[in-house]
């Protein structure tokens, strides 16, 4: 089981990556676009290139058309996708300033209360995100520039925190397991914070 979840977290990240990677060159064209724009519309320019500045702009050298409205809806799935791999890998940052003095088996206790809430919590927000997704598709909204349909960035964002959900109750399970066994069952792969 523990080769499956770990399969699907990693599997979720490389998607969440190919997605981050695309939202920053999407986003970097686009800033490279309306600089190149904003210097072709200067006077210099139209000083030094004459109606070269301006056959250039007319080949529609400007920001990618609704720019943000492709990373708002990319970014929430993207978080949603590497929260498995970081959660079955224990990669998220703790402060463990007092509890590293605790006794090992008080640790476990903490450890599965954080690994439950956090289970529960993105339980709640996959519920939320179906909501929002049922509502948007209801209404037929769709984004100012693009025009794509809002519920398409909800629903790939519920997917991926169905999965972080999914991921993170099985967390939770193996840490109530080794509270009541006392042994270690998931080896801790994060860095040491």
């Amino acid at each position: 089981m523990h080769r499956f979840m770990m399969g699907l977290a990693r599997a979720m990240a490389m998607v969440g990556g190919v997605v981050l990677t695309a939202l920053i060159l999407i986003t970097c064209v686009s800033v490279l676009g309306r600089t190149l724009n904003t210097m072709l519309h200067s006077g210099l320019s139209e000083a030094l290139l004459g109606g070269f500045a301006k056959t250039l702009l007319d080949t529609g050298i400007g920001p990618i058309l609704g720019d943000f409205e492709l990373v708002e809806a990319g970014i929430a799935f993207t978080i949603f996708a590497f929260l498995p791999l970081c959660q079955i890998t224990g990669g998220h940052a703790s402060v463990d300033i007092f509890t590293s003095r605790f006794p090992l088996r008080v640790n476990r206790f903490i450890t599965l209360v954080g690994e439950v809430l956090f289970a529960l919590v993105l339980a709640l927000i996959a519920w939320r995100l179906n909501a929002g997704m049922q509502s948007k598709m209801l209404y037929g909204e769709t984004t100012f520039l693009l025009q794509f349909p809002i519920w398409w960035a909800y629903a790939a964002s519920f997917a991926s925190a169905c999965v972080a959900a999914f991921v993170s109750a099985y967390v939770a399970m193996m840490r109530l397991g080794e509270f009541v066994t006392n042994r270690e069952l998931i080896v801790q792969e994060g860095a040491e914070h």
